[in-house]
């Protein structure tokens, strides 16, 4: 709803960064990467650290997200053979094979902008090779645990 009482600040942020030189030193043309600040033992705790919080948190999500399929496939198959529900499975078929060909085609444009991102993500890496190996490793045991 629209209301007189609601007001809004327009922040510059060029002019931001003039005022605070923290800003200008943290996110200006000649900062650099932040990372190369750090000794290579605290870069490599910092991508140990990020990376096996990462890993952790894709293990819990990922048995969730298991445990949620799985059981709505069992529940589906269940009502299935109870009558409960009747699937069509020429219809499925028919869905399926249509739903490819339509992936198909969209990652066929989707192309370029997949080959941009993964240049930028393999400079990235090359940049900070000391922080992307810790984070790597930190991530295979967050896995794990």
């Amino acid at each position: 709803h629209d209301s007189d009482d609601d007001s809004y600040e327009v922040l510059d942020l060029t002019e931001y960064a003039r005022r605070h030189h923290w800003w200008n030193r943290l996110f200006g043309r000649n900062s650099g990467p932040i990372v190369e600040k750090y000794s290579v033992a605290t870069q490599i705790v910092m991508g140990g650290v990020t990376g096996w919080c990462a890993g952790f948190l894709f293990q819990k999500v990922g048995k969730l997200a298991a445990t949620a399929v799985g059981g709505g496939f069992l529940l589906l198959q269940i009502a299935s053979h109870s009558g409960y529900v009747q699937v069509d499975w020429k219809r499925v078929e028919k869905d399926v094979n249509k739903a490819k060909k339509q992936l198909k085609k969209r990652a066929n444009k989707a192309a370029p902008e997949i080959n941009t991102l993964i240049e930028e993500s393999t400079e990235f890496i090359k940049q900070n090779i000391v922080v992307s190996s810790g984070f790597v490793g930190g991530f295979l045991l967050g896995l794990a645990s």
